[in-house]
């Protein structure tokens, strides 16, 4: 579960994480007013689940209330990458000297825990790991012992600060550290955490990553949740669908999260040919799935807007193909004149034949059945980029 910006800055601030004032606004009118409430430059920032918001617009520097309320009304609405901006932060103004780049998650594949730390911060992290990844430091951190006083001076170190700098950042790591230990979170990053020319770090910008197996933990995260404000997730989340949302045009669903994994990489290599078209979302509807939960999986997906086409591809097992037939079926009659999106069907396995005479004899203009998963992948981007 992805925090929102405002929420990482007041998780930090609860830790003991220096920040600066931010408060949260969904009107250009509300946006003016805690602009004249911090007082003197603030900075109007797109509350989204995804990176690039500055290149996007998302990010605005202003000097008074009436230029905040001009910016908030440029980006409330704004599409940044499929992720439509409904909040804005207001966030205090900062005289940057120098900034830096700290951050720690969960290392999978390790199988532990894994801080990177640069000297050199900032909005071009990404570009500077693939050009010079000797800038930035990857260190690992024992999951018992954590990051102590002395662990966060040898990441400091390691990512190119000096004595003085470093004596600075290592109480910050820890607090950081804190934040990801107590909170169960698995990522914790800060970028750019900077050096202010009065000589403080301060925390400008916050990502943060909860693990959703850890909630039982948390009772008091409802209101984080992201399900409160996609009404797509929430409708997946109520459904019991294991559903992401991504930024592309081609809505997918398969049956088992390997199959739906290797489906996304099939259309995103197929949108290659077809204007780049992308995976809209994933949506693994589960190795007994009956007719109910593909007509609910349907019925998330049409109603996304982004969506611009669908391939359903499943492998008969457990699930039926038939059943996955009737689950079309029914979203489609349930759906009406409303369903307007073509989709690309793929079935293969149990009861296969009897899946495609369903399809076949239903006949309904929108569906396409392809025999193999390239080819049907290959059709999706092709209709989505239509």
């Amino acid at each position: 579960m992805d925090l929102f910006e405002y929420q990482a800055r007041d998780l930090f601030e609860a830790y003991g994480v220096p920040v600066l004032q931010g408060l949260i606004a969904d009107t250009p009118d509300e946006a003016a007013a805690a602009a004249a409430k911090i007082g003197g430059t603030v900075v109007v920032k797109a509350q989204v689940q995804v990176g690039g918001r500055g290149k996007a617009g998302g990010v605005k520097v202003v000097h008074n209330a009436e230029e905040a309320r001009e910016k908030a009304n440029d980006i409330l609405g704004l599409d940044i990458k499929g992720h439509v901006v409904k909040r804005v932060m207001i966030a205090q103004g900062a005289a940057i000297d120098k900034e830096f780049y700290f951050s720690v998650l969960l290392d999978r594949s390790n199988r532990t825990f894994l801080s990177l730390c640069s000297v050199e911060g900032g909005m071009e992290i990404e570009q500077l790991a693939v050009e010079r990844p000797e800038a930035l430091a990857k260190i690992a951190v024992d999951a018992l012992e954590g990051i102590t006083d002395a662990k966060a001076l040898e990441i400091a170190k390691a990512g190119g600060f000096n004595d003085e700098l470093a004596a600075k950042v290592a109480p910050v790591f820890v607090k950081l550290w804190n934040v990801f230990k107590n909170e169960d979170a698995t990522l914790v990053e800060v970028n750019p955490l900077v050096l202010t020319k009065d000589g403080d770090i301060v925390a400008l910008d916050g990502k943060v990553s909860l693990d959703e197996n850890a909630e039982f933990r948390h009772t008091d995260r409802e209101e984080v949740s992201i399900a409160k404000v996609d009404p797509l997730e929430a409708k997946a989340k109520a459904l019991n669908l294991n559903y992401v949302k991504l930024d592309g045009s081609v809505g997918v669903i398969g049956n088992g999260a390997g199959l739906v994994m290797s489906t996304l990489d099939v259309v995103a290599y197929a949108g290659e040919k077809h204007g780049g078209a992308k995976p809209a979302n994933f949506l693994d509807i589960g190795g007994g799935a009956s007719a109910e939960v593909m007509a609910n999986g349907l019925d998330v997906i049409l109603n996304d807007p982004q969506v611009k086409s669908v391939f359903v591809n499943v492998f008969g097992g457990i699930t039926a193909c038939d059943a996955v037939a009737n689950g079309i079926v029914g979203a489609l009659n349930t759906l009406g004149a409303s369903a307007t999106k073509p989709l690309v069907v793929r079935l293969d396995g149990n009861n296969v034949a009897e899946g495609r005479r369903i399809l076949a004899e239903y006949a309904h203009p929108l569906v396409t059945v392809v025999e193999t998963m390239d080819e049907a992948a290959d059709k999706a981007a092709e209709l989505a980029n239509r």
